[in-house]
């Protein structure tokens, strides 16, 4: 399991403890304006864990530790001046000074099933090894050679994954039978995939290990137990942006550089993602809250982790730090724009723009706002998806929404909207997005770039909100009365779709 540690306000200034420096494990210094006299970290590289200062106001500290555990639950600590508390496997200790005790739920149970509480070993195992895969570790373990010893697949399923890959251009691509196919790697097979075809490795002169241990930590910084922002989630958003990159506007006009920050954008764009909403955050008091002051908390800090990720494989250390710099700051300017919250306006500008026609794709400003358009687009593409997909995801999100409500409910604090199962459904949550958030987008951006492909997913949303609205009738006439003009909400709706569409991303 990961095990979190944190380090409130421990000044830079104060020498980091011996006991963390004896551990196996990387320091990475980073903050909004510089990097702070520190370790070099190549001499610390060792890693299963890693330790960052990462704070405006430089007085943060965060260790994040990997630990495998067999029979028993190692303890995690938090570190305070003066005091040290034991977090256990289900949360913190409750403060001491008049605070909550649901301050510090641990984000890493929060969707995992009482009846999964068994035998640690059982719950990991995704597949059983086939007999294809011992016979090749056992060719290996004796030192046979082997044509391709880098193979984690068996044949027959890299077969059909290889040829899936052939068409992840194409709308109706199967995330969920990739992700099977994959045995659950899917966000590494697509990214390597789409970064080689792209050219990308050869042009950057990328180390391939370092690319493919970068996807894996990447991979692995999702949380599987999330029924919606997980991998596989990250995945889909990665293949709808390729999508999009193909589109003619953009591939006339896309540099490979802005090729390389979409494509990155979207892999790391929900990175660590907790499965609870900024609103949940917020009122917890939650750390992350406090330390972003409440403003897009999440984006923030699935930035954030995705720069930590990057500076600890070193992806871009062979390239001049003007240049590193800069790649972190405009990926946190592309994961910044999925806050729901700016929807309206990004939306107005965006509109603005196509209504002046002044969009002029030779500007690398421009070509970075049609960027972050884009990665909206695919952040909450999944109800323009044909109706098979679209209707698996909505059960996910929903689940999630649901199991927010239920920990809050547990908790007695106010249940967020749409996030109580008792007062709403899977159609009439999917209703409301579709109508105030997904058509307003999705309109605008098929003036942008009007083809097949954007046709063809409004079309989806369009079957597939009627689906919804057959299952149930007394939502489709409200969303019906809710509409002014088509892909133009009125000023009601849009503020609605605020906190509605807060709970999706």
């Amino acid at each position: 399991m990961e095990l979190c540690y944190q380090l409130p306000v421990l000044p830079l200034d104060r020498p980091v403890p011996k006991h963390v420096l004896s551990r196996r494990g990387a320091i990475s210094f980073s903050s909004s304006s510089s990097l702070f006299g520190a370790p070099d970290p190549r001499q610390l590289s060792q890693r299963r864990g890693a330790i960052s200062y990462d704070s405006s106001d430089q007085t943060a500290l965060y260790i994040r530790m990997l630990a495998v555990t067999n029979k028993t639950i190692k303890p995690s600590f938090v570190f305070t001046p003066g005091d040290v508390r034991v977090r256990s496997q289900v949360g913190f200790e409750p403060e001491r000074r008049g605070s909550h005790p649901y301050l510090g739920v641990d984000f890493r149970t929060l969707h995992s099933r009482a009846e999964s509480a068994g035998s640690i070993p059982a719950r990991r195992i995704r597949r059983l090894f086939s007999f294809q895969r011992h016979l090749l570790s056992s060719r290996l373990l004796r030192g046979a050679p082997h044509l391709n010893p880098l193979h984690i697949l068996d044949e027959d399923y890299c077969g059909q994954a290889k040829c899936m890959l052939e068409k992840v251009g194409t709308w109706n691509f199967d995330i969920f039978l990739f992700d099977r196919l994959t045995n659950g790697n899917s966000l590494v097979f697509l990214t390597f995939h789409l970064l080689n075809q792209y050219g990308l490795i050869e042009l950057f002169q990328l180390d391939m290990v370092k690319v493919r241990r970068f996807l894996v930590l990447v991979q692995e910084d999702y949380h599987n137990q999330n029924p919606y922002h997980n991998a596989v989630h990250a995945a889909d958003v990665t293949q709808a942006m390729h999508c999009y990159l193909r589109e003619p506007k953009l591939a006339e006009s896309l540099t490979s550089f802005d090729i390389l920050l979409g494509l990155l954008a979207a892999v790391t764009h929900d990175l660590d993602h907790p499965g609870v909403n900024q609103p949940f955050l917020i009122k917890t008091n939650h750390y992350l809250a406090a330390l972003y002051r409440n403003t897009s908390v999440l984006e923030n800090h699935h930035w954030r982790s995705a720069v930590g990720l990057l500076r600890e494989t070193e992806l871009f250390s062979h390239l001049p730090a003007e240049d590193s710099l800069g790649i972190e700051r405009q990926l946190g300017s592309l994961i910044l724009a999925t806050d729901i919250t700016r929807q309206n306006e990004y939306l107005s500008r965006f509109r603005t723009h196509l209504d002046e026609n002044d969009l002029c794709l030779g500007h690398a400003s421009h070509r970075h706002f049609v960027l972050q358009m884009a990665l909206k687009c695919a952040d909450i593409c999944n109800p323009c998806r044909p109706w098979e997909l679209s209707k698996q995801w909505s059960e996910k999100v929903t689940e999630e929404f649901f199991h927010q409500g239920d920990i809050e409910k547990k908790h007695k604090l106010e249940i967020s909207p749409l996030c109580d199962s008792e007062a709403n459904t899977i159609a009439s949550v999917q209703i409301g997005f579709m109508t105030y958030v997904v058509e307003p987008l999705f309109a605008e951006w098929a003036r942008f770039s009007d083809t097949r492909l954007s046709q063809t997913m409004l079309g989806h949303l369009g079957l597939n909100k009627a689906s919804w609205s057959a299952m149930d009738p007394e939502t489709s006439g409200s969303s019906e009365e809710g509409e002014s003009e088509p892909g133009r909400p009125t000023e009601e709706p849009s503020s609605r779709a605020l906190s509605q569409g807060s709970q999706e991303t």
